[in-house]
């Protein structure tokens, strides 16, 4: 599904237009992105959670050269699936 899929199906199911499904789409995700950038956990029940998760420094290879390198620490964004999510899917 693609986001115009999704906008179209949030449209129809909600008896909106087209342009404020994808307000309400932006919204979302844009508040989904500021809680994720602030370090935030936000949840949503039968999704799921966002959250961030850091990682070490760690040194790696460069699989072309062989050659070591250092990979810094960093914040990377995490989603664990809801148990609703996760029936869904079998």
């Amino acid at each position: 599904m693609t986001k115009a899929d999704l906008v179209a199906k949030m449209a129809n199911e909600a008896g909106i237009t087209k342009a404020a499904a994808e307000r309400a789409l932006k919204c979302v995700t844009d508040s989904i992105q500021g809680c994720v950038r602030r370090g935030e956990r936000i949840s949503l029940p039968g999704l799921g959670s966002f959250s961030t998760s850091k990682r070490k420094a760690r040194t790696g290879r460069n699989p072309r050269t062989g050659q070591t390198i250092h990979i810094p620490a960093k914040t990377v964004p995490k989603f664990s699936a809801g148990k609703e999510l996760i029936e869904a899917a079998r």
